[in-house]
This record gives structure tokens, C-alpha cells and sequence, in this order.
């Protein structure tokens, strides 16, 4: 009995120890993403610039002396020849200059040669010979300028191109140096533009370049000048293609795109929605490994087109997630499922990014290394996972 009774106590004083309880934590299930196949391709970068078409030459008339015009031999626009007449001045007291400059040469020269004669038969002398020599000397020298100042009776073309303006009549007064005219030569065109110093390397004399102008004519050129100098405003150096325009029919001063075809480089043609933006501001692209984890590679965009875009920085053969990558973060492993819908191809209107352009993080207080660059387009299939309305996450909000 007394047994019994301290056997049934025992149970309250040393108590039965319970059975350790095992916690264990469900295994979370990976992250389902969509991925597609992507084999890199050869991609010709283009640099695009704006510029301006502008003369090869271009100079103003000036008359060279003072006088009344009395002919006009050419018209505002007319296409005129290296030294041709454009306007005649009153020459008639030039006219007269010049035969009075050529009378005293001839009495000059007989002058010496009556000298000389005369010294010849012992007559005259060596002082009366020096003198003479002096004088027909002098009167060459008049002739001369008597000539020459009678050229300047015309004003005449310095080269082959067209008289963009003509501010002179007959029959008025012009006063030397003052401005008549303009010529200009639009054969070959000079299309000037900017080159940024970030391309610059990549820019040469020589290059070929394809020329798109306002007006819709599209012409090839070729590099002729690169500036050595930046300008200390934007950092840009200046540059030049010479496009052909035998029949000046593409004017000066209009508009034009420049594209010039530079190095060639490995890419993938990848849809936009693919670009997610880490914390510090690069661009990447999250692609799987053979092990299904995520790796966040960084990428630079070097073609942009109307349906996609060109991108260098992944592996030459990739499996790149197409949906949900803005669920995951670099390391995470992820059960990736084919993306059966139709991989984007690339098409031939290339919109030029030779350099992508510096873009910085946004702030903000999530967690995570990449948060997706745009919201889901409601028209993607990936919205039908999360709903008309939603938003893509931060990548640290899991």
C-alpha cells in the first residue's frame, strides 16, 4: 500500500518529461519564372548624331575700289565659274590711268635708249644711263598698278558656286570694301555635327557615313575632319562629313541625321521588359544558371530598336527570365519554366545607342539588388499572374 501510494506521488514531484517537440520549418517552394533561350549576335553599333548642312565655302563679295556700277553680268542665284564677271564698274578714269601709264614707259624707254646710244659714242655719260634705267623703272611700276587697278573694275567669282545674294543696282555707288554679295559652293555639302568625348575614340577621318537631311533626301559622306579640341561648354569635339551635291539641290542650313557605323560587338536581342535597374544604378538582366540560381549580370544597351533592344554584357548563350524577374534577387534559386510565347526578332530600323546613357538608382527604402525598370505592361501575360492592377514589387518585398 505504502508503495503504491508513493508511486502515484511521484508523478508530482519529478514530473514525466514531455517529448521534445521537433520543429521543422516547411521547405519554401522556388520562385516560378519564365525564361527563354538567348544566343548572342553579331551587332554593328551605330553613332547617331544631329547636325546642320552647311556650304564647303562660303565668302562675301566686296567691292575692291570705289565707284558707280555700271553692268551686272550675273543674278542672285545664278551658278557661276572660278573668276567669272558678276559687276563692272565706270572704268573710264582706270581706262585712262592705264594709257597714261603706258605712254610714259614708251618715253621712258626711249629716254634709256638715247642714253645708251650716246654713251656708246663717247658722248654721254654713265650718270645720264643710271638715271634713265631709274625712270623706265619707275614707269614698269606705274603700269603695273595701272593695271592692276583696273582689274579691280569688276568684281569677278574666287571660285565655282552660287551667288546667294547680289545687294547691288546699276547705276550706284559702292565705296571700296563695302559688302555686295555672297557666294557660296554647296559641292560636296559640309554637314557638321558634335561628337561626345565618350565616343570619340571610335570616330575617324575617312569613315563612312550615312547622311539623313530634313527635307527627306538621304545621301552617303565621308569623314573629313575630327576637332582635337573639346568644347568647354558640353565636352563635345566637332567633326565633319563631306556629302556629294553635283547640282546643289540639297540647300545649306537644313537639319540632318548622321549615322556612322563603328566597331561591331557580340549582343542579345532582348525585350525591354527584361532590363531591371539595381540599388547602385546598373542596368541588368537576370538570367538562370545550370543550377536554376539567379545571377543579375550587368549589361550596356548598343542598339535600340522599335521592337526590341541590343545588349552586351550576358554570357554568348543565356537563359534569360522573361517574367518574373522582379521577384527574385541575384542567388535565389527559382524553378524556371519555359516562355512559349514568340521570342522577339530583331528588325532593320535601328534607333542608335552606341553608348547608353548614365542613369542612376532611385531612392528608395527597399531591400533587394535590382527592382524592375517599369511597371507590368497590363497587356503582358505576366499581369494575368498579378492582376490588372498590380504593380511590379520591390524585389525586397517577398
Amino acid at each position: 500500500m505504502l508503495a503504491l501510494v508513493l508511486w502515484m506521488g511521484s508523478g508530482f514531484v519529478f514530473p514525466a518529461e514531455e517529448e521534445e517537440q521537433v520543429v521543422r520549418d516547411e521547405p519554401v517552394a522556388p520562385v516560378a519564372v519564365s525564361v527563354r533561350e538567348s544566343q548572342a549576335q553579331p551587332v554593328e553599333q551605330v553613332f547617331i548624331a544631329e547636325g546642320q548642312a552647311l556650304p564647303v565655302r562660303d565668302t562675301v563679295l566686296r567691292a575692291e575700289m570705289s565707284g558707280e556700277i555700271v553692268a551686272l553680268e550675273a543674278e542672285r542665284g545664278d551658278s557661276v565659274s572660278e573668276g567669272a564677271v558678276i559687276a563692272r564698274f565706270n572704268d573710264e578714269e582706270r581706262a585712262a590711268a592705264r594709257a597714261q601709264a603706258e605712254a610714259e614707259l614708251e618715253r621712258a624707254e626711249r629716254e634709256l635708249e638715247q642714253a645708251e646710244t650716246l654713251l656708246d659714242r663717247g658722248t654721254g655719260t654713265l650718270d645720264r644711263v643710271v638715271n634713265a634705267r631709274t625712270a623706265r623703272a619707275a614707269a614698269d611700276a606705274a603700269l603695273v598698278s595701272a593695271r592692276r587697278a583696273e582689274r579691280h573694275t569688276t568684281i569677278r567669282a574666287g571660285f565655282d558656286g552660287r551667288l546667294d545674294d547680289l545687294d547691288i543696282e546699276t547705276g550706284e555707288f559702292v565705296s571700296a570694301g563695302e559688302t555686295v554679295g555672297r557666294l557660296i559652293d554647296l559641292d560636296p555639302l559640309r554637314v557638321e555635327i558634335q561628337v561626345p568625348q565618350q565616343v570619340l575614340s571610335g570616330i575617324h577621318t575617312g569613315m563612312q557615313a550615312e547622311v539623313r537631311f530634313i527635307t527627306g533626301e538621304t545621301a552617303q559622306g565621308v569623314i573629313r575632319f575630327v576637332g582635337s579640341a573639346a568644347d568647354p561648354r558640353t565636352r563635345t569635339f566637332p567633326a565633319e562629313i563631306a556629302v556629294d551635291n553635283p547640282d546643289s539641290t540639297i540647300p545649306a542650313g537644313i537639319s540632318a541625321q548622321v549615322r556612322v557605323p563603328t566597331e561591331g560587338t557580340m549582343a542579345h536581342f532582348l525585350s525591354p521588359a527584361t532590363l531591371a535597374l539595381s540599388t547602385d544604378g546598373r542596368l541588368v538582366v537576370k538570367t538562370v544558371d545550370d543550377e536554376d540560381v539567379v545571377v543579375a549580370h550587368t549589361v550596356s544597351i548598343v542598339r535600340a530598336q522599335s521592337d526590341g533592344i541590343h545588349v552586351a554584357g550576358l554570357p554568348d548563350t543565356a537563359r534569360v527570365i522573361t517574367i518574373g524577374q522582379g521577384f527574385v534577387n541575384d542567388g535565389d534559386t527559382v524553378a524556371p519554366q519555359p516562355d512559349e510565347r514568340d521570342a522577339p526578332e530583331p528588325g532593320d530600323d535601328p534607333q542608335a545607342v552606341t553608348q547608353a546613357p548614365d542613369t542612376q538608382a532611385p531612392e528608395t527604402g527597399t531591400q533587394g539588388d535590382a527592382q524592375a525598370v517599369s511597371p507590368l505592361d497590363p497587356a503582358d501575360p505576366a499581369s494575368e499572374l498579378f492582376g490588372d492592377d498590380a504593380q511590379m514589387p520591390s524585389p525586397g518585398a517577398q
